[in-house]
């Protein structure tokens, strides 16, 4: 669990932006989104498949000579 402390002379403004900075950091709400929904083993394969296969052709398309 993440927690923030409140400094010195902080207002809650400053310690909500700290706490937001903290948790896209870390990663929390982009795991829970993730976990949403249940992604079959293979599925998550032809996900990376499919990831692979556009970095394959974008860095093709920027390799090209112009």
């Amino acid at each position: 669990m993440l927690q923030v402390t409140r400094k010195d002379g902080e207002d809650g403004e400053a310690l909500l932006r700290r706490f937001n900075k903290l948790v896209q950091r870390d990663g929390v709400l982009q795991e829970a989104r993730r976990r949403r929904h249940f992604i079959s083993n293979r599925e998550k394969q032809r996900q990376a498949e499919r990831r692979a296969a556009r970095r394959r052709r974008r860095s093709a398309i920027k390799a090209r000579p112009r």
